[in-house]
């Protein structure tokens, strides 16, 4: 199977849990409107999202198990995503994580911090040499140490560009890629806390020549380049279902949008069009968007 874009880093199975009236409260109980177990994750959402926007992907990073590996062939099976470079541990179920939906509000849940523990079996794979030589372009998690590194360093070696999320100014992921999208996340960890945006902004395109996304849920994104003036734009203004995949949508849009050449504004625009349909529905795995209404939904909204 030919493809277009690589991926590198988190695949796995989301429990989703949407509630039918206000979030979680102590000792109350919640009833639940729908459950699912749908593929998740920045790449595995993100995956889905480009196959659906009609763009050939080879995924890899996370081992896949006996939960998550059947769930992931039986989902992809009529989709443009080869999984075959997955590592596949019959001794392991998978990394899944659970996920409780209120509206706007969400608490994922999940063991990603045990997969960093002292003696901790590693769960993730470094990345082949010849998927990044067959693909156009690629988009690397930051999660994955030495593996996410030596992506990298692969994609500059053989002249690949990639967009990242949430890499910090002074990464060579960062310094390398070709788009990141830094979400609020990034922006209030360590390092950053004392910082303003703007302040964040100004380190990040500092230290790279690609093009620097800030977001920040319903405010004003922020971006631009190296030696240019910092732009800002509106997101789109949709009726929110649910928020959750709206970043991982976010990086698809960036993905498409340099597989096909875009501009700056034109990519920024087109991304944000992207979440804004993942968050007006749910599940995003079921009922992702496709390039005919990210496209309406450009035409029908003024600049």
């Amino acid at each position: 199977m030919s493809y277009e874009v690589y991926m590198h880093g988190q695949v796995l199975g989301t429990h989703s849990f949407w509630l039918k009236e206000g979030f979680l409260q102590p000792d109350e109980y919640s009833e639940i409107k729908a459950k699912y177990f749908l593929p998740g994750g920045e790449t595995g959402t993100a995956a889905t999202v480009l196959a659906s926007l009609g763009v050939s992907v080879k995924i890899d990073g996370t081992h896949i198990g006996t939960e998550v590996a059947p769930l992931l062939k039986e989902f992809y099976k009529n989709k443009s995503v080869d999984l075959s470079s997955l590592y596949f541990d019959k001794e392991y179920e998978g990394l899944m994580d659970y996920v409780v939906i209120a509206g706007l509000v969400r608490s994922p849940m999940g063991v990603f911090q045990s997969l960093y523990e002292p003696g901790a079996k590693k769960r993730w794979s470094m990345p082949k040499e010849e998927d990044i030589i067959g693909c156009k372009i690629a988009a690397i998690d930051p999660f994955f140490l030495e593996e996410t590194q030596a992506t990298a360093e692969l994609c500059v070696k053989y002249n690949k560009s990639y967009v990242t999320i949430d890499s910090k100014h002074d990464s060579y992921l960062h310094q390398h890629c070709a788009v990141n999208v830094v979400s609020k996340e990034c922006t209030e960890s360590d390092g950053y806390k004392d910082k303003s945006i703007e302040e964040i902004y100004e380190l990040l395109v500092a230290s790279t020549d690609g093009l620097v996304i800030i977001t920040s849920g319903g405010n004003d994104m922020i971006y631009g380049r190296k030696g240019q003036l910092m732009k800002r734009m509106k997101p789109f203004s949709v009726d929110v279902k649910s928020t959750l995949g709206a970043g991982d949508t976010f990086k698809a849009g960036c993905v498409y949008g340099l597989l096909h050449g875009m501009e700056d504004d034109e990519l920024v625009r087109f991304a944000s069009a992207c979440s804004a349909i993942a968050i007006s529905r749910f599940p995003l795995p079921l009922n992702p968007p496709t390039l005919l209404e990210v496209n309406s939904l450009l035409e029908n909204t003024k600049k």
